[in-house]
This record gives structure tokens, C-alpha cells and sequence, in this order.
């Protein structure tokens, strides 16, 4: 397999050419600046080498230079979003192999490639068939993407301190965050992995039939009660019970499922044996239960059974960094579905998709990334084939300028929020506490 390394500082341009360069089978390291690119180049041997021409700690020139003293067989291909021809006059006389401009053509990049290695390896550089990365089968979304934000690698640490423990498990966090996918990864990274994972949306269990549903029945218990059923948490025997949206459940059904923890013992409606269970809990909800508590919704006995260790899922907002990675994911996802092989996103869309706030977190993004690719006739996904809103998201987005504006953009945010401190931060793209140091700073009431 053809070796490469590729030099780029612009995030979003290598994981394009680096999602090319791997459906066309070849093996893509990346490396955003010229030292990473020495220690890469210490550690392993490449076949060649893509730099793009400005870097931040210096020229693609110099490592051109410095790599030619090194080994000046190894072919060095330049890239640049300017496409200057002194540059490219330069690179030549220096060594360099050949000399691309940006954005890439798919077919240039190819034919230079398979001029650049020579040898058997040749007929291998340009595959005919587009293999795909393997994804997970699960259409309903729950493969766990780590993520590299301040916010993932706490969610990540938080993941695996408590996933080896029997604690149970509250997830808390926006709608549509993927609260059932941390659910299911701290399922995967305990001793329970090769156990059953039962998930069962609180919200759609009507209160009447809640009991049946959890416990099981027997057959002539109850008018319908034709069949023996078994109930949720013996089908999570030994695995792990993950109950959704908790909040929904009735008073009564809260009674019934604190008695049914706190004994470990389950009673099928109409039968008089009881049966042992063992099952780890992880609940989740988008609202907030201690509120529900100090109504007198929830019982507070049972919040705290529930909330023995507490995680809160980011906000996509809060993981801007990861877009790249979920975008990618659920790119892949929807080739899968669809059948499709569209290879990245546009620049533009990419710029629209990190302007965009994604008030419906991660469902959102998947659900638009999945009727682009179905809209997509190209290579790459074009702006034009997202919803409006974000495709015009960039022209509503408020950001700082300079101080004398800040406590003006400030108070525009907050009458835009209708006062929510949290959505105005968002608006900014500030943290709840920088906003709240802004408004002590600036005496905003």
C-alpha cells in the first residue's frame, strides 16, 4: 500500500484529501506543521509527501529543502491555495516533484501520484473500485465518535472512569446531544459489554401499561394479557437498562421502579414469584429533575438512586472542534444508506456548517448531512443543498469586534435571546461564564 504524507495546516482541506486519498487505498498520515513533519518522517518511512506551500511554523519550501539533503528520492508534491507561479518555478529548481493548486482535482491528484511512484507499486495506484471505510450497521446512530473539543475529552474521561463500576448513570443534556450513544458506550466499557443493552424511551410507555412493560405479565393477568410476557429489565438480565427521557414517568411508576432497585427483585403482574435481577441503570433526560423534584414531580428518593454519578453531554455548539469528525461520520453513514459515494464537503459548506449554531445538536447534523448526500450530484457536498438557514447562517451570527463594541454586541445578544443567558452565549460563542464576567465587567443588568 502507497505510503503518504500529508503537510496541511487548513483542517478541513486534509481531511478531504485525506478521505480521497483512503477510499483510493492508500495509507494517509497528516501532519499540521513543519516540525510535526519531522517527527513523522524520524518515526516511519513514506512513499511521498504532500506540503502545502504555507505552513505555521514556515514554508513548504523549507521542508522541500531540508527533506531533498535527507533523501532526494523521496518525491515531494507541493500544494497551494494561490497557485503563484514564482512559487511554483522555485519549487521546481528546489526538487520538488510536481506542483498542485487548491482545490484539488481528483484526477490531477491521481495521475500525479502514479507519475511519482515508480516501480511495481505503479499498477496499484489507481484502483479501479472505491472501497469503502466500514461503519457501523446501526442506522439508529449509537457508534460513539470521540471527539478532540475540551468538552468531548471531559466526556470521554467521565465515559471511562465510571463505565467499570456498577454506579448508576444519569445523562443529562440538550435534545438530540446523543445521550443514548454515551449510554451505550458506557455499556461497552464495562464488564457487562457481552451482556444484553436494553434502551426503552420513557416518553412513549403510556402510564397504564408502564408496570408490563418494565416487569412483564402473565398470561390472563389483565384484559389483552393473552401471552406470558417478559418485561424490560428481565430482557437487561445481567446487561444494562438504559430508560430515556425518566422524567416522563408517572408518580406511581416512579414508585414502582425506586421498589424494584432498591430490592433488585422483580414481580410480573398476576404472578406471585419473584424473580432476582441484576442490571446496571443509566437514565437520561433533557430536562432538568432537580426542578422536577422541588415541584414535587419526581420523587427525590428516586433522583438519587438515579444520579449516583452525573454526566452532562455537550451541545454540538460546545464541540465546535469535532464538526470535521462527526461530519465525517455521518457522511460515511449516509453513503451507506443511500448508496452513494460523495467524498467530502466544499469549503463553503464546511464555513457554513461552523457558522450554523445547530439548536438541534447532533440529530440535526445528521438528519441534513443525510438529505444533502441524497441532493449531492458531485464529488462534494455544495452549500446549495442545505436547508437555508444554514446556508445563510453566516450572516447571523454575532461576533466581538473590538472592546468599544463588545457591550453593545452584548446587549444585542441577550434582547435576541429574549434574556437567556445561556442561548445569548451561545449567540456570542462564548462560555456561560465568560458572558457572565462580560456582564460584572460592563455593570449589564
Amino acid at each position: 500500500m502507497i505510503s503518504i504524507l500529508l503537510v496541511e495546516d487548513d483542517i478541513s482541506f486534509s481531511v478531504m484529501l485525506e478521505r480521497f486519498l483512503k477510499r483510493k487505498d492508500f495509507q494517509v498520515e497528516i501532519a499540521h506543521s513543519i516540525e510535526k513533519a519531522f517527527t513523522k518522517l524520524k518515526a516511519e518511512k513514506y512513499d511521498l509527501i504532500f506540503t502545502d506551500l504555507r505552513l505555521p511554523d514556515g514554508s513548504g519550501l523549507e521542508l522541500l529543502e531540508k527533506m531533498k539533503e535527507t533523501d532526494p528520492s523521496l518525491p515531494i508534491i507541493m500544494m497551494t491555495g494561490y497557485a503563484e507561479v514564482p512559487s511554483a518555478v522555485q519549487a521546481m529548481k528546489l526538487g520538488a516533484f510536481d506542483y498542485i493548486s487548491k482545490p484539488f482535482n481528483q484526477d490531477e491528484v491521481l495521475n500525479v501520484i502514479k507519475n511519482a511512484v515508480k516501480g511495481e507499486e505503479n499498477e496499484a495506484v489507481v484502483p479501479k473500485v472505491i472501497k469503502e471505510k466500514p461503519v457501523s450497521k446501526n442506522t439508529e446512530g449509537t457508534s460513539f465518535v470521540e471527539g478532540i473539543s475540551a468538552a468531548s475529552k471531559k466526556l470521554n474521561e467521565f465515559i471511562k472512569l465510571v463505565a467499570p463500576t456498577n454506579m448508576s448513570v444519569l445523562v443529562t443534556g440538550e435534545s438530540g446531544t446523543g445521550k443514548e450513544v454515551v449510554a451505550k458506550a458506557i455499556h461497552m466499557n464495562s464488564h457487562r459489554s457481552d451482556q444484553p443493552f436494553i434502551a426503552v424511551d420513557c416518553g412513549a410507555i403510556p402510564k397504564e401499561i408502564a408496570a408490563s412493560e418494565f416487569f412483564g405479565h402473565v398470561k390472563g393477568s389483565f384484559t389483552g394479557a393473552v401471552n406470558d410476557k417478559s418485561g424490560h429489565f428481565a430482557a437487561a438480565n445481567g446487561g444494562t437498562l438504559f430508560l430515556d427521557e425518566v422524567g416522563n414517568l408517572s408518580y406511581e411508576n416512579q414508585i414502582q421502579l425506586l421498589r424494584a432497585l432498591q430490592e433488585r427483585k422483580i414481580k410480573p403482574i398476576g404472578s406471585n414469584i419473584e424473580i432476582d435481577v441484576d442490571i446496571r441503570l443509566v437514565t437520561a433526560t433533557n430536562e432538568d429533575l432537580q426542578k422536577a423534584v422541588n415541584r414535587g414531580d419526581f420523587r427525590e428518593d428516586l433522583y438519587h438512586r438515579l444520579n449516583e454519578f452525573s454526566i452532562g453531554v455537550p451541545s454540538l455548539s460546545d464541540r465546535k472542534e469535532d464538526l470535521l469528525l462527526f461530519a465525517d461520520y455521518f457522511l460515511e453513514r449516509a453513503n451507506e444508506q443511500l448508496n452513494k459515494n460523495v467524498i467530502g464537503f466544499s469549503d463553503e459548506t464546511i464555513t457554513c456548517f461552523q457558522k450554523y449554531r445547530w439548536p438541534g445538536n447532533l440529530r440535526e447534523f445528521s438528519n441534513v448531512i443525510k438529505r444533502a448526500v441524497l441532493l449531492t450530484q458531485a464529488e462534494f457536498v455544495p452549500p446549495e443543498v442545505l436547508p437555508v438557514e444554514i446556508s445563510n447562517a453566516e450572516k447571523k451570527v454575532i461576533e466581538f469586534s473590538t472592546k468599544e463594541h463588545e457591550r453593545d454586541l452584548i446587549i444585542r445578544a441577550l434582547k435576541e435571546a429574549s434574556n437567556n443567558k445561556t442561548q445569548a452565549a451561545k449567540l456570542l460563542r462564548i462560555t456561560r461564564k465568560t458572558l457572565y464576567n462580560k456582564l460584572k465587567e460592563y455593570d449589564i443588568n
